[in-house]
């Protein structure tokens, strides 16, 4: 059943994905490919181009629920005291060729869309859940990414090459956070692994590396809040925060340096490749400002090792208000792009991250530029030449940055849908809250238990950003995305 309170978030779903020019099911010609593709699987190659890697202990931490597994991870270590990470790419590219009534349903999506209460998937679940995800106990075509990492955390050496692995633990985020966090109640097939055991453990420890390096080049320590409908019978029942834990962190801090290593291996090869940047902020006046509020001085050009310290220190002082602060600085740093790097030409890098070269290539089931990626280093691998003009690679960039904008849109209209069918129970009812805005369109209130937001429409009289109060809900609009408090 569609219906919850009386309001269709299926086909809200389904209207706001075409609103925003997406297609919310797969045409016929798709369904086609992925009959024949289950028919003819790609053959687990035993070449030489393809190393037999099936016996090394991967493992994949992800989401809960999540199926379309991109990546697994492997990590030894070597005698000078650094660590080799080896990390193993779904081969998606083996069952989806350019040019494929799939890949260019993929190339005019070019990401999966989370909307909440249904996953609109870049590529058919057959492939993308199935068989181009690393599941557990499967025997998989992967491209590795393998690189050393020495005791301060830096990248020294690294390849890249095709591998046939078998991912031999599927973990979660929450369970395997926990534990590294506070070492007591291993999940239980890390219990039952000594081997696991010590991979994960290594794992946390190269990651922590990766990321203090990072910081001393100035990446920013930002926090902002995501939040994901709790599920019952298919119905949305209250809204859970995403929390940060050392799993998470892990996985982040080895897809970023993945991603270095993509980037400048092309770089090294001439090959021309799409970049994923951040560009230096025009709006670091504003930033600057809004450090002196907080009475911190940051330079007049834009540096982000001073805005990383600044953003340390807040979340030290006041944690309460920190990701209200981490939201105002993505804000002014603007969104991420897509981009052109033509070979022996340089392009602007990721600010946020203080790296130069960055790409994104570790996530082909799920984003369109990382499958072009795939392709781009299959063939610097197999030294053949680009499968991609300059001219096509400038296109699928800018497509991915309008998609994934668009993206953004309706994964934030579905949030303010499922938060106001989940609070349409609790009118009547008071909550703790924090001003999180306070502007000529109204004052803004963001509540703790549960992680919502809404508007304050009686008593803003004399409240400001950052002020606790109780409020009291009036009205839910599941329709609009509304909801409104009043001050108790």
């Amino acid at each position: 059943m569609n219906h919850f309170n009386g309001f269709d978030l299926q086909a809200a779903a389904r209207l706001s994905m075409t609103d925003h020019g997406f297609d919310a099911g797969f045409p016929l010609a798709v369904k086609d490919e992925v009959t024949a593709i289950q028919q003819h699987p790609p053959t687990l190659e035993s070449s030489s181009a393809t190393q037999d890697m099936r016996s090394l202990p991967w493992s994949s931490i992800d989401n809960d629920t999540s199926r379309d597994l991109d990546q697994i991870e492997v990590s030894d270590e070597v005698k000078d005291g650094s660590i080799r990470v080896r990390i193993g790419i779904a081969d998606v590219d083996a069952c989806v060729p350019k040019g494929s009534a799939i890949d260019q349903f993929a190339a005019k999506q070019t990401t999966t869309v989370y909307t909440g209460v249904h996953n609109f998937s870049m590529l058919p679940d057959e492939l993308s859940t199935g068989l181009t995800s690393l599941l557990e106990n499967q025997d998989r075509l992967s491209v590795v990414y393998d690189f050393v990492v020495s005791p301060q955390g830096t990248v020294n050496s690294s390849a890249i090459y095709r591998a046939t692995v078998r991912n031999k633990a599927q973990l979660a985020y929450p369970s395997v956070g926990a534990w590294l966090e506070t070492g007591a109640n291993p999940p239980a097939k890390v219990a039952a692994s000594q081997e696991i055991t010590r991979q994960l453990q290594t794992q946390n420890r190269v990651a922590q590396l990766l990321r203090g390096q990072r910081y001393l080049h100035g990446a920013l320590n930002l926090q902002t809040i995501e939040t994901n409908p709790l599920m019952q019978d298919g119905q949305p029942v209250d809204i859970e925060m995403h929390q940060r834990n050392p799993a998470t962190d892990l996985i982040e801090d080895f897809m970023i340096a993945a991603n270095e290593v993509v980037a400048r291996s092309l770089k090294k090869a001439g090959f021309s490749s799409i970049r994923r940047i951040v560009k230096i902020p025009k709006r670091w006046d504003r930033i600057v400002e809004l450090a002196a509020q907080y009475g911190t001085k940051l330079p007049d050009a834009p540096d982000p090792r001073p805005l990383h310290d600044f953003l340390c220190e807040r979340q030290k002082t006041d944690p309460d208000h920190f990701p209200d602060l981490s939201l105002a600085v993505v804000k002014l740093l603007g969104s991420g792009e897509y981009v052109l790097e033509r070979a022996n030409e340089t392009a602007e890098g990721h600010f946020g991250l203080a790296v130069q070269d960055y790409t994104h290539s570790t996530a082909p089931n799920r984003r369109y530029a990382d499958l072009v990626t795939q392709r781009l280093v299959k063939a610097m691998v197999a030294g053949r030449k680009t499968p991609y003009s300059d001219d096509e690679l400038a296109v699928i960039a800018q497509q991915c940055t309008r998609q994934e904008d668009a993206a953004r849109k309706v994964e934030r209209e579905m949030r303010k849908r499922i938060a106001a069918v989940v609070m349409r129970g609790r009118i009547g009812q008071q909550f703790s809250a924090i001003i999180t805005g306070v502007n000529d369109h109204g004052t803004f209130v963001r509540t703790k238990a549960p992680h919502v937001e809404g508007m304050l429409v009686r008593g803003s009289k004399g409240v400001d950003v950052g002020d606790k109060i109780q409020v009291t809900l009036l009205h839910t609009d599941p329709e609009r995305g509304y909801i409104d408090f009043a001050r108790s």
